[in-house]
């Protein structure tokens, strides 16, 4: 009959007990005991927030929420407390074993395996996600798509490292009944942990769109060369047919042009095109090897205006060619002098 009135009592007290718990580590060899082993842990979910699509060639904000679904999945009894200072830690460390589903000092870091997902930014830190709660916000990674990317679907690995409660064993050197109340005198609470590590797939989409390269190009220019024909081959790698195509140039110096636009038209997905821009080339230029950038402005499958990515179009100028001309001038005006030398040379007849 003691033994239950001192369990009613305890259960009374516990409480008290443990909010004047102090969170200090107390080696298994300095004391304090334990009454219990609790099976679960956290358990970690992520999930993007916002949109999953993005298009190639952009470097874009991937926004990622956690869930911690972690449970408790039942509890063994390691020692069974035998007077009312024993009920009282078995109670108190009963309820901070509770805790171990909370996980502690998440670092979360994306990384690709795939060369046309490149990860730009470091790790996210959350300092802690109890069981059933959801970050307060987002964790933020840049990430680049590759230039010319295929359309489809790829997975990014969330590594997640985190400390989670692993057992807790608790100390009093005694139980004090004065002011009224049972408390438990020098009250302690050692927490072990350990480290957890969880992958986590993370799925984006690379949309469908037309893509281009060029996979031909012409130039034979000269410094001081004027409407010089500029030849490049555009071929629609991409996954979308486009219409009313123009190709265009951003022209810069020593170059420049009044035919820098030239018209594709329609172009599916494996077609090509070839067209021609007219260039000239500043007598100054330093011949040396040169890339013109260009782009395709054009009309997508919803009827949208895009412009491309832009494409160098490499070119080649060569020093200026001499102008025969004034050497033949020299030589004609030698010859003239010669023959009227000849002439008044000529001796006159008496």
């Amino acid at each position: 009959m003691r033994l239950k009135i001192a369990f009613i009592a305890v259960c009374l007290f516990a409480l008290i007990a443990a909010v004047q718990a102090q969170n200090t580590y107390i080696p298994f060899e300095l004391g304090g005991d334990n009454y219990y082993t609790m099976y679960g842990g956290p358990n970690i979910s992520a999930s993007v927030a916002g949109t999953d699509e993005f298009q190639r060639g952009d470097t874009v904000s991937l926004y990622v929420d956690l869930t911690n679904y972690g449970r408790t999945l039942g509890f063994d009894e390691d020692q069974t407390p035998q007077n009312p200072k024993e009920f009282a830690l078995a109670n108190s460390e009963l309820q901070e074993e509770y805790k171990k589903t909370t996980a502690l000092g998440i670092t979360a870091s994306l990384r690709s395996n795939n060369p046309e997902v490149d990860v730009k930014s470091g790790d996210q830190v959350v300092q802690s996600l109890k069981s059933g709660d959801k970050t307060q916000s987002p964790l933020k990674f840049t990430i680049k798509i590759g230039e010319h990317a295929p359309a489809g679907i790829y997975t990014i690995g969330l590594n997640l490292s985190y400390d989670y409660q692993d057992n807790v064993r608790v100390y009093a050197s005694g139980l004090s009944t004065s002011g009224g109340s049972p408390t438990l005198v020098n009250y302690r609470v050692s927490y072990i942990y350990q480290k957890a590590n969880q992958t986590i797939p993370i799925i984006i989409v690379v949309k469908k769109q037309a893509d281009f390269v060029i996979i031909n190009a012409t130039a034979n220019l000269s410094a001081g060369d004027k409407k010089m024909p500029v030849e490049a081959t555009y071929k629609n790698i991409g996954d979308d047919p486009i219409s009313d195509a123009v190709a265009r140039l951003s022209i810069f110096k020593p170059f420049s042009s009044t035919d820098d636009q030239a018209y594709i038209g329609a172009l599916g997905p494996g077609e090509e095109k070839t067209v021609v821009f007219r260039i000239d080339v500043d007598s100054d230029a330093t011949p040396k090897g040169y890339g013109i950038n260009s782009e395709i402005k054009y009309t997508d499958i919803n009827g949208d205006t895009v412009i491309s990515e832009s494409m160098k179009i490499p070119v080649s100028v060569k020093a200026a060619t001499a102008s025969l001309l004034l050497p033949a001038i020299v030589i004609l005006i030698i010859i003239v002098a010669a023959g009227g030398y000849m002439y008044r040379r000529k001796p006159k007849k008496a």
